[in-house]
């Protein structure tokens, strides 16, 4: 089993904080969230946010619960505006025979309405090659962007370049590489109705297809790059933004003059000389060495802390005839979103290009940042047992992706093929490269009871507030934890989840989002996840019998819908 907190909101962006509170009677536990700056998408208003934590034992969309406890501490949170979501579900997967099928491309939208100012739409080949894995391929290995030599930045930028200049209709053209995005992330792909299941629109983002289509999408625009300049070798480098050696921007997309198809004038112009801030994804007083804590801290709560599930990392389940879940996984609406903010341009009406998910491509540094955090799934695997790193549902196995390959092939590709790096021919640089987050466990300021002493108390029960409740200013709360203590058999089969950000034990997880088209683009709602237990154990406040949570309004128009702490299960 395992507790959630669920936090749903609309088009802006904020982190949350937890600080200690105190009671001269009962004890509890604190939480309190930060909103962070708004999202640069253009939108004027954030819609309802919803935070639930909600027992879940359905397999599907739907959650149905029964309020538990969420024991103890105080705990600092995180979350950003656009897009992200999570409607708690059960990790105890069943086969459905409902995998997301590969889009009809024929049938692709091509109005897709503002922002969006172009169809993003490939090529029509009716023509469609099954994926083989390659035999004995030469292997790849993708570099660190810091520690990427001169004659390697000149040959990738030669690739791009050639890329940028094949003929506007070819499917390995620059801008048809970044439409491919553009096109599974923004409803311009539908699925028909079969087998007495609904229809319904792709969506790669927000579910447990993240990692997955990421990873075939730079497989096969390394693969093209490769061939433009004769080089079976060659392999995308990764932004090694979880370390400090690597969290400024490479300097290969910073110099217009010796890289200049690895420039991009559409990106913010500010950060070439600042580490990136894995916490909010924006611009900030702290010194370099505190943003650099900080980074090691969120990375740590991330890959780590609050990602000890296949559907907390990964994120949520996705089948054939259901709604797209709202469901991201730690490190999709953590540092990958947050450096998706970093980068945006906020000249732009919607962020553009890294700032807003349907312009994303067009920034070549897209293709590095999302390196590194194929990089993430890569690590986070390798620290699990075996039979734990992935997902045995078929669902999730066959689900399928169209690409097209480096001969202008439409390749048909399943997620269970993507599985094993090296089978695709490609690994990491690990020689120069530290993992620094794996020791960055924040440490508890104050622990047990005290915990609840070391603030004041001015907060109203849960049953006293009135839901939707605008957050125009700071609103705190008492949640009550209808059972205050486990014994260790319980905490051994249950995880409690929450938010969190920065280098405290306090600190559950920072969340930003990336906006991108919406049917419905000015009112999203939206949810997160997250896991408690390494931070409440580590605050030894078992016996809390209520968690106090502090809701602080930063920038933005936002609706609480509810809040509500209870278990779900897990694997």
């Amino acid at each position: 089993m395992m507790s959630s907190l669920l936090c749903s909101w609309g088009t802006t962006s904020f982190p949350l904080l937890a600080i200690p509170s105190s009671s001269s009677s009962s004890s509890f536990s604190s939480l309190v969230l930060y909103p962070k700056p708004k999202a640069r998408n253009g939108s004027t208003k954030a819609t309802r946010p919803f935070c639930s934590a909600r027992r879940n034992d359905d397999q599907n969309q739907n959650s149905t619960g029964q309020e538990n406890n969420l024991d103890r501490r105080n705990m600092l949170i995180g979350l950003g505006g656009l897009y992200s979501a999570a409607n708690l579900g059960s990790n105890t997967l069943e086969s459905s025979a409902a995998p997301i099928p590969p889009p009809d491309l024929s049938t692709c939208r091509t109005n897709l309405g503002p922002p969006v100012p172009y169809s993003c739409c490939p090529p029509t080949n009716t023509t469609i090659v099954d994926f083989t894995p390659p035999t004995n391929p030469p292997m790849r290995t993708r570099p660190a962007a810091h520690l990427a030599t001169a004659q390697y930045m000149e040959r990738y930028n030669r690739a791009v370049q050639l890329m940028r200049n094949l003929p506007a209709n070819d499917p390995r053209n620059f801008m048809q590489q970044s439409y491919v995005h553009c096109a599974y992330c923004n409803g311009a792909y539908f699925y028909p109705a079969a087998q007495g299941l609904n229809g319904g629109q792709i969506q790669v983002h927000g579910n447990w297809l993240f990692f997955p289509f990421h990873r075939w999408y730079l497989y096969f625009h390394e693969r093209i790059l490769g061939s433009l300049i004769n080089d079976p070798t060659f392999a995308l480098p990764y932004w090694n933004w979880d370390s400090p050696d690597g969290m400024n921007t490479p300097t290969m997309y910073n110099n217009s003059r010796t890289y200049p198809a690895l420039f991009n004038e559409r990106r913010n112009q500010t950060i070439y000389t600042r580490p990136v801030n894995l916490a909010t994804g924006t611009n900030s007083n702290l010194t370099p060495q505190q943003i650099a804590n900080n980074n090691c801290a969120v990375m740590y709560n991330e890959m780590i802390s609050t990602a000890t599930t296949l559907e907390s990392f990964m994120g949520r389940p996705y089948r054939r005839g259901n709604a797209v879940p709202n469901g991201a996984g730690t490190s999709e609406r953590g540092s990958h979103n947050a450096v998706h903010n970093w980068c945006g341009d906020p000249r732009e009406r919607a962020g553009e290009d890294m700032g807003n998910f349907y312009s994303a491509g067009r920034d070549p540094i897209f293709y590095c940042h999302h390196s590194n955090v194929d990089r993430m799934w890569t690590l986070w695997r390798e620290r699990r047992a075996t039979n734990q790193r992935d997902f045995t549902d078929t669902d999730y196995l066959n689900s399928q992706f169209l690409f097209y390959d480096e001969n202008r092939r439409l390749v048909r590709v399943r997620v269970a093929d993507c599985l094993d790096t090296t089978r695709l021919g490609y690994q990491f640089q690990t020689q120069g490269v530290t993992v620094p987050w794996t020791t960055c466990r924040p440490a508890a300021r104050v622990r047990g009871t005290r915990a609840a002493r070391t603030s004041t108390l001015d907060a109203p029960k849960l049953e006293t507030l009135e839901f939707p409740l605008k957050l125009d200013k700071i609103v705190k709360v008492l949640v009550h934890r209808p059972r205050q203590s486990r014994t260790l058999e319980e905490k051994e089969k249950e995880e409690e989840d929450d938010f969190e950000n920065f280098d405290k034990a306090e600190y559950l997880g920072t969340f930003s989002h990336v906006p991108h088209k919406h049917d419905t683009p000015k009112k999203i709602k939206a949810g997160e996840r997250l896991e408690l237990d390494a931070q409440l154990e580590e605050l030894d406040v078992e016996g809390d019998e209520e968690i106090l949570i502090t809701l602080v309004p930063l920038a933005g128009d936002i609706t609480i819908g509810g809040i509500k702490i209870s278990y779900a299960s897990s694997p």
